[in-house]
């Protein structure tokens, strides 16, 4: 182990130890105040009181004279000054929290003055308190005496003013609303998270009152809809089985409106047709025609209103981690429809036809997809008609279709061939709408990424953990760092600091700097390629580490590494294994200790790297040799690798890191020889930018994918979010150069190597590089810097015309 890992440990540890003292005082504080005060009897001699009877205080005369002091300075809030030191020492004990004792205290100071001119307003409700405890009877105020100060100080400020401190309604909520903001601050919760609570706590209750107006409605309604259902029934089944041809050509100016926020589907509700119309209709004469049967159609099974609630489970004694609330996204027109017309798409799909018959195509178009970006067209080939000839067209029949481009592949399992076109209203897909889909919502991914909408509507939720890499290629302006900005926020949306770190490298400044100091981080946002390079073989360190815990608990990935830890946690169990120590000296048997494994669990790290050309540029053999070992053997240790680039060509993209990267996305490329490079065959060349993409899986299918949009302020607002819920937990030597530090220290003028050098030359009386080498039996660059180094301090002179040099000194 490396003499910077042992500092990191041991500064580790000694932090931990710090918690821990610091926690113990705060707890024992808490309980000798505690019993002091509830054992508390103003008969007890104290500082207030002179008596000769004997102590009844549980704790002596320290516990009375600390009760009086208590309770004479702070009143009835003594007590929630106690429960505020139990809370401070779990807290930093079993939680290390990081935030500030002092600021904590001095928010306690001021929840005690707002509460004590509260309970001085409140005199019945501190009446009936001390009723209860007679040994307060003699408190000459409630509050104590803070709240004497504290309302001097009030009424000398506010009333020149006009205003004196009265008991009514106003100043008590204002002093209460006071005193619940402070106290929650003085245990450590940020303020957002109040409001938080707030707002769920009055939502509750509106729904609560809605359900029970809205029940006796229901209940009076039942009986009319069991009397109903088996008719409704019957019309359902009539009419899904009612699907007449050539539908589109028929229903003139109908409109036919699609809600692309609320498309989710069952398999069971895969194709729903076009059926509104009578079957006594007309037959079309036109043979030029294409002959389909239905246009399919987006589902309107709608997205739950009731989003997630992110999970924010609330631990109120560690201030727990709270996932971002889906509202920091700006409200989208959820409900915004893109109107299509059947008159358009008989146009369109005349237009094809027409198209297709002019290049020598014959075949006809069996089912039309819109969607909210491109519409497919699924067109059946006659007997005959090769695909390859058919995809060789594209380019021809965007131009006879006037349209921007035109994509055209094959549909596995099916016998068509898919023409995709784009539509002339393109719609915007937006982040929040996928954050809000039941396929997110519901998902059980490790890691989910948010990838967009597919060309019927559905929300593409990719599982990072099952991929196990991505590589992201287009060029600039065709959406990719913002679709790449979309799948850290589905991390952030669904994964706290505890179970996904993130190591993020932007050799551009500009993308991923955005995200420094939340708390996933493993270390701040690596600008520098040369420490980017330093911070994946640190990843590929790590990667081991997990590899031989993994192999001491006998797990296969981190998946099991973390449910034996969990399991033994339940049950009480501690982890060990038999190690030899040595041996018997008497008989020479091995002897076998048991050594504790102290393992915690291993959250998922996630590499997110913006601009690969820049760190190829730098040390291109060695990033590509880390990322192959990476790719090839990180995915159980649960690393995995996000890493996009504008520039895909063989010099970045090498045929090493494509091996390993089975999983890619095309954004719109600029020539077809940059989407054989990333995709292994044609097609990003014809996309249309702003985050469309092509989504190549692990199986090798394709699949044409609309990214979604996020704007730089949400980002930030996200971002903000998060750095208040925690610090990150920087690990220091993750950028640091282990090897560079160790040959500068042996390059010192303490090496024994060079002042053995330096003897050589002297007695020898010459000195050449070769010479050094072959005596010293050391390396040619070892030697050559040995040489440099008795140049630059003076011991040799330069080399001459013909490479030699003079002994100086």
């Amino acid at each position: 182990m490396s003499k910077i890992k042992r500092q990191e440990k041991s500064y580790s540890f000694f932090s931990k130890f710090i918690y821990d003292i610091k926690g113990f005082i705060l707890l024992t504080l808490a309980i000798v105040i505690g019993l002091s005060v509830f054992f508390y009897n103003d008969k007890d001699p104290s500082l207030n009181t002179s008596s000769y009877q004997e102590i009844e205080n549980i704790l002596g005369g320290l516990g009375s004279s600390t009760a009086d002091l208590f309770l004479q300075i702070f009143g009835l809030t003594s007590y929630i000054i106690i429960f505020s030191l139990v809370v401070w020492g779990i807290q930093s004990l079993f939680f290390n929290s990081q935030k500030s004792l002092t600021k904590k205290i001095f928010f306690s100071f001021l929840f005690s003055m707002h509460f004590g001119l509260l309970l001085g307003l409140c005199t019945q409700f501190s009446e009936k308190v001390i009723h209860h405890i007679p040994s307060l009877s003699n408190l000459s105020y409630y509050g104590g005496f803070i709240s004497l100060y504290s309302e001097n100080l009030w009424n000398s400020i506010f009333y020149p003013l006009g205003f004196k401190l009265k008991s009514n309604y106003l100043e008590i909520i204002t002093l209460a609303s006071l005193s619940v903001i402070f106290l929650w601050l003085s245990l450590g919760l940020n303020v957002s998270l109040f409001f938080q609570i707030i707002y769920k706590i009055l939502r509750a209750l509106f729904l609560l009152i809605s359900y029970c107006i809205k029940t006796p409605i229901r209940l009076a309604s039942a009986k009319y809809s069991d009397k109903n259902m088996y008719v409704h029934h019957d019309e359902v089944l009539e009419e899904e089985n009612h699907i007449p041809l050539n539908t589109i050509y028929e229903q003139g100016d109908t409109f036919v409106d699609f809600d692309w926020a609320t498309k989710n589907t069952d398999s069971s509700e895969d194709l729903e047709t076009s059926s509104d119309l009578d079957e006594e209709h007309e037959s079309v004469e036109d043979h030029s025609a294409p002959n389909f049967d239905n246009v399919i159609k987006p589902h309107k099974k709608k997205i739950s209103k009731t989003k997630s609630e992110q999970k924010e489970i609330f631990s109120f004694f560690s201030g727990e981690y709270s996932l971002p609330p889906i509202e920091l996204l700006d409200k989208t027109v959820l409900h915004k429809k893109t109107t299509v017309t059947n008159e358009s798409i008989r146009e369109n799909a005349q237009l094809l036809q027409e198209a297709l018959n002019d290049f020598g195509i014959k075949g006809e178009i069996e089912n039309i997809k819109p969607g909210p970006v491109v519409t497919m067209y699924e067109v059946k080939p006659a007997p005959g008609i090769k695909s390859s000839r058919v995809i060789s067209l594209a380019d021809d029949i965007a131009r006879s279709m006037s349209a921007l481009s035109a994509r055209i592949a094959g549909i596995p399992g099916k016998n068509v061939i898919g023409i995709e076109l784009p539509n002339k209203n393109r719609q915007t897909v937006y982040l929040r709408e996928l954050l809000s889909s039941n396929e997110y919502q519901s998902s059980e991914c490790a890691l989910p990424l948010i990838l967009g909408l597919n060309i019927g509507g559905l929300p593409i939720i990719a599982d990072l953990a099952k991929m196990p890499h991505l590589l992201v290629a287009g060029t600039t302006g065709s959406g990719k760092s913002v679709s790449v900005n979309a799948m850290i926020l589905s991390l952030l949306f669904k994964l706290p600091p505890s179970k996904c770190k993130l190591i993020m490298i932007d050799p551009k400044m500009l993308e991923l700097s955005v995200y420094d100091d939340i708390p996933h981080l493993l270390t701040p946002v690596v600008t520098d390629p040369k420490k980017a390079v330093v911070a994946l073989k640190w990843a590929v360190k790590e990667m081991e580490d997990r590899y031989r815990s993994m192999s001491k608990l006998g797990v296969r990935n981190i998946d099991g590494f973390n449910e034996r830890l969990a399991k033994a946690k339940r049950e009480g169990e501690i982890l060990s294994r038999k190690v030899q120590t040595g041996f018997d000296p008497e008989t020479g048997k091995p002897i076998f200790e048991n050594q504790n494994l102290g393992y915690a669990p291993l959250p998922y790290i996630v590499i997110v790297v913006d601009e690969m050309a820049d760190l190829m540029m730098v040390s291109g053999k060695e990033i590509e040799a880390t990322i192959q070992r990476l790719a090839q053997m990180a995915r159980a240790a649960g690393i995995h690798l996000i890493m996009a680039t504008q520039r895909p060509s063989v010099d970045v993209i090498t045929g090493t890191i494509k091996a390993n990267f089975p999983t890619r996305i095309s954004f719109q490329v600029t020539s077809k020889i940059d989407s054989r490079t990333i995709l292994g065959e044609m097609g990003g060349e014809q996309l249309l930018g702003q985050g469309d993409m092509l989504y190549m899986s692990g199986a090798g299918r394709i699949n044409r994918v609309h990214g979604p949009y996020v704007r730089d302020d949400e980002v930030e607002r996200i971002v903000s979010f998060l750095k208040e819920q925690q610090e990150p937990d920087y690990i220091e030597n993750i950028t640091v150069d282990e090897e560079a530090e160790e040959e500068q220290k042996q390059a010192s003028t303490g090496d024994e190597i060079y002042d053995k050098a330096v003897d050589l030359i002297v007695r020898e009386g010459k000195v050449s590089t070769s010479f050094i080498q072959r005596h010293l039996q050391i390396g040619y660059n070892r030697a050559a810097r040995i040489v440099e180094q008795m140049e630059k301090e003076g011991l040799i002179s330069e080399a001459n015309h013909v490479g030699k040099r003079q002994i100086l000194k």
